[in-house]
């Protein structure tokens, strides 16, 4: 994880370490978590299917 900015560094080097977070965020942690909430609720039911029975219509 990068490190907090101290007062002695640059504005352009905090500025360039905010976009790489922007980006690491942006383009891994949010699709990764958004795969991870999707397979998680398809678990469960997949999981209260094989308690529960198939959907009855």
């Amino acid at each position: 994880m990068p490190v907090p900015a101290t007062p002695q560094e640059p504005e352009q080097v905090v500025r360039r370490r905010e976009w790489i977070v922007f980006l690491f965020l942006t383009f891994v942690v949010a699709p990764a978590m958004a795969v991870a909430i999707v397979g998680s609720y398809g678990l469960g039911v997949w999981i209260y299917q094989m308690i529960a029975g198939p959907p009855t219509g």
